[in-house]
């Protein structure tokens, strides 16, 4: 652990071969699902990497490892269900709007909202279609464009203003219909 914490690969690695195999099965376990498993698992390596000069607080890392890809689980878990009734919401509020309205218009209104986004100030657009289209959170866009958070929440607010102005009270679900639910939870 003390050569981990000074960034020593092989002391990675040598962890890496010694716990992956049991926390696979664990994190299979818990989501009944190999691909989502190995997505657990790996999350939690990355994080004991970036997170390698806590390890002196740990008093058991195998037990530190197993925590992390329980929680792990809880996470990704709770983000599913939080998208899935996002999901079901605006697909039930889509028919009834579908019902209510005729295809030549749906369609028109389509088109609008994406000439509508293609108009964002460049920079207010660049950030919210890093959002919606490439589904990163907040703070991966202000990485990615080496801004502050702060200024990613006042491009998306800025964005959403200009949009619901232009569009109107079903800006929401024109939206989750162009981009679907590909956003992650910040």
């Amino acid at each position: 652990m003390k050569r981990l914490e000074k960034g020593d690969e092989t002391a990675y690695m040598y962890l890496v071969d010694t716990y992956y195999d049991s926390l696979f099965d664990y994190a299979k376990n818990l989501s009944r699902d190999a691909y989502r498993a190995d997505d657990i698992v790996q999350n939690v390596f990355i994080r004991l990497w970036e997170k390698r000069s806590i390890l002196k607080k740990i008093l058991s890392l195998k037990a530190y490892l197993f925590k992390s890809v329980y929680n792990e689980f809880i996470t990704l878990n709770h983000k599913d269900v939080a998208t899935t009734a996002l999901e079901k919401k605006y697909v039930e509020e889509m028919d009834t709007y579908l019902k209510e309205e005729d295809g030549d218009r749906f369609e028109r209104l389509m088109e609008l909202v994406k000439r509508e986004i293609e108009q964002l100030p460049p920079k207010c657009k660049e950030t919210f279609l890093l959002s919606r289209r490439e589904g990163l959170s907040y703070v991966e866009i202000a990485k990615y464009l080496k801004v502050s958070n702060k200024t990613v929440e006042n491009h998306m607010s800025n964005a959403f203003r200009i949009l619901r102005e232009k569009i109107g009270e079903k800006t929401d679900m024109f939206l989750f219909l162009l981009f679907g639910s590909k956003r992650k939870l910040v």
